[in-house]
């Protein structure tokens, strides 16, 4: 565990001076200038901060630029390390090799960026601190972090109480309204199960009733219908069939008789308009020599009868 600890340890100071070297290049934006940004911080804090970070900015040598440039990709743990030749190149040339020299000026670059990093997380811890004090908690970070940590283990412990006792309330809470609906339903079986089946046995009596109607009514019908169809109706019927059919036989005859007639005194024939004029013609002839022949009769009559 202590080792596990110490590697921690290590890891985080390497990420904190990767940090800061990175921060220190000109191309990087100052750390203090994003956080205050974040936490709203008065804006002649920030202007102040952003104002002496760019004059302090062009104020390094160029090798030290080169240097701050050079070293970020070589301490960053998630890049590929790089073949040893390619490394014992770089550090034969500058800036790498003027790394010694140049580190009394690198330090306090570095300790201002590591330092400014540290009153953004102070700026964090203690967000209504004047920014003015922030540097007297730079100290108590750590202790301030592991309680933040502690606090936050607790809680969430808390929490997981708190959901436990929740799902064990809402499972006794389900087991209760089961009961309830079990109780509520052997009432209702109590009180309305004697009527019910009252009603069923009921029902089970008109459907058997119905049967037995249903069942008489076929009987009946089929002895009307024996009543009714005696073996004589039925052949009587048969004969009055078959004598109707001859009736219709016979009357079809009759129709195409009289129209081969009708065709001869031109009657439904083409080209034969003329003559049925002149049949027509003597039909009223003949109607008016009946009706004159029946005015003679009656006149002969009354003269008898004078």
């Amino acid at each position: 565990m202590q080792e596990l600890d110490r590697r921690r340890l290590i890891a985080a100071k390497q990420h904190l001076l990767t940090r800061a070297v990175s921060s220190s290049t000109p191309s990087s934006t100052p750390p203090a200038t994003r956080a205050s940004s974040r936490l709203r911080a008065p804006q002649n804090h920030q202007a102040a901060e952003l104002k002496s970070q760019q004059q302090q900015q062009p104020s390094l040598p160029e090798p030290l630029l080169d240097l701050l440039i050079a070293l970020p990709p070589l301490l960053d743990a998630n890049n590929p390390p790089l073949p040893q030749d390619t490394l014992q190149l770089l550090f034969a040339h500058p800036p790498l090799s003027d790394l010694e020299t140049l580190l009394p000026a690198l330090a306090p670059i570095v300790a201002s960026n590591l330092r400014t990093w540290a009153l953004g997380l102070a700026r964090i811890a203690h967000p209504s601190t004047n920014p003015s004090f922030l540097h007297r908690h730079i100290a108590s970070l750590p202790t301030t972090l592991s309680s933040w940590l502690s606090d936050l283990a607790t809680a969430e412990i808390d929490l997981s109480a708190h959901r436990l006792r929740s799902l064990a309330a809402l499972t006794s809470l389900l087991h209760a309204a089961s009961n309830a609906l079990s109780l509520l339903v052997r009432a209702l079986e109590v009180k309305h199960g004697v009527v019910a089946r009252s009603l069923e046995l009921r029902a089970t009596e008109v459907a058997l009733h119905a049967r037995r109607y249903d069942a008489d009514a076929s009987i009946a019908a089929a002895s009307v219908r024996r009543a009714v169809y005696t073996p004589e109706s039925i052949a009587a019927l048969k004969n009055y069939g078959v004598h109707l059919r001859d009736a219709r036989m016979r009357g079809d005859e009759r129709i195409r008789n009289l129209t081969a007639e009708l065709g001869e005194y031109g009657v439904g024939v083409e080209g034969g308009e003329s003559k049925e004029k002149k049949m027509k013609e003597m039909a009223r002839v003949y109607r008016d020599m009946m009706r004159q022949m029946d005015d003679v009769g009656n006149d002969l009559d009354r003269l008898n009868k004078g």
